[in-house]
């Protein structure tokens, strides 16, 4: 029987799934509904049955799973520590054990968006640049990213180096879920951008959003804000406000790294121009102590398969090095 790598995105919302060839090219993918309410054991046992559903079209077995969790997780034992989107937090939730004992196989846990790094770096701008030195922001509900030095992801002794969502940017902000005040994803998240956006129009300074959502608070995202923003002046505001401040962490980011390239994923990442020419003035204004010409802006190349891609690239390693649980990544 053939082999299969396994990638699971763990989500607030959904799951993604996918199996690919030994190569890393995806053969069957799906997505499910997460029920975190149901509490882990059911997320994990309807994840299970889904692998198997998705291997046993291509009459193979899994051999290794790779597993991105949003949240903290223990990259060594393979368990979630505080995964803060989920009903119940998921605290030491032992999922490589769980999944590798259903599959007897090996399963890599990592982050979610050290995992959309990861992906970033082996299908995305990092395959035609090696060595690449690279700072990946994944701005969605909240806001993740990662590090990568040499072409390699930079994890640190937990696993967490790379929160660039938690950098402070307004010391007395508002409060985050992290317990820092004025953190980036307080302010310029999908979730803060929409908050926003929503308060403007039930105070009616935005009417062209209202008339675009019908008034439906729950149809508001940073999507929706832009294309209304072209006539209503306080929306275009608000987006040019989050962009900058996503603008001035980027400059922290260079100052600290100097980054060959700097890559925006999530659903924010919509915006396009609005956010990568900020962000490129913000980099101009701010950075003085080296010339930044060089120092290039993108959007991700893997749009919402970042996070599942990266899982597939997990699984990769666990099969081509078993006995290590960081190949490719430094700690």
């Amino acid at each position: 029987m053939s082999q299969l790598l396994a990638g699971v995105d763990l989500g607030g919302t959904t799951a993604k799934l996918a199996v690919a060839d030994l190569e890393g090219e995806i053969v069957s993918e799906c997505a499910i509904a997460t029920e975190a309410h149901h509490g882990p054991e059911n997320v994990l046992a309807r994840i299970g049955d889904q692998l198997e559903e998705l291997a046993s079209k291509s009459s193979a077995s899994i051999s290794t799973i790779g597993f991105g969790a949003p949240g903290l997780v223990d990259i060594e034992t393979g368990r979630t520590r505080f995964l803060p989107n989920l009903t119940g937090n998921w605290r030491d939730v032992d999922v490589a054990g769980t999944l590798g004992k259903r599959f007897s196989c090996p399963v890599r846990v990592l982050n979610d968006a050290r995992a959309a790094t990861l992906a970033e770096l082996r299908f995305g701008h990092g395959a035609s640049t090696p060595g690449l030195k690279m700072a990946f922001f994944s701005i969605g509900t909240g806001i993740g990213g990662g590090v990568a030095v040499n072409g390699e992801l930079l994890l640190g002794p937990l696993g967490s180096a790379g929160e660039l969502g938690h950098q402070t940017i307004l010391p007395d902000g508002p409060l985050c879920g992290c317990g820092n005040h004025g953190c980036l994803e307080t302010l310029a998240s999908g979730t803060a951008i929409a908050a926003e956006g929503i308060r403007l129009m039930q105070m009616g300074l935005a009417p062209h959003l209202y008339e675009a959502v019908d008034g439906d608070a729950n149809r508001v995202t940073p999507r929706e804000m832009n294309l209304a923003a072209v006539h209503d002046s306080a929306l275009r505001d608000a987006l040019e406000r989050a962009v900058t401040w996503i603008g001035i962490a980027a400059a922290n980011v260079v100052t600290m790294l100097h980054p060959d390239l700097i890559v925006f994923g999530g659903g924010v990442a919509a915006l396009g121009d609005l956010l990568l020419d900020t962000v490129r003035d913000q980099i101009t204004t701010r950075v003085g102590m080296f010339p930044t010409d060089n120092v290039r802006v993108e959007l991700s190349q893997l749009g919402d398969r970042a996070g599942v891609l990266g899982a597939i690239a997990l699984a990769a390693d666990a099969y081509q090095t078993p006995s290590s649980s960081s190949s490719g990544m430094h700690s």
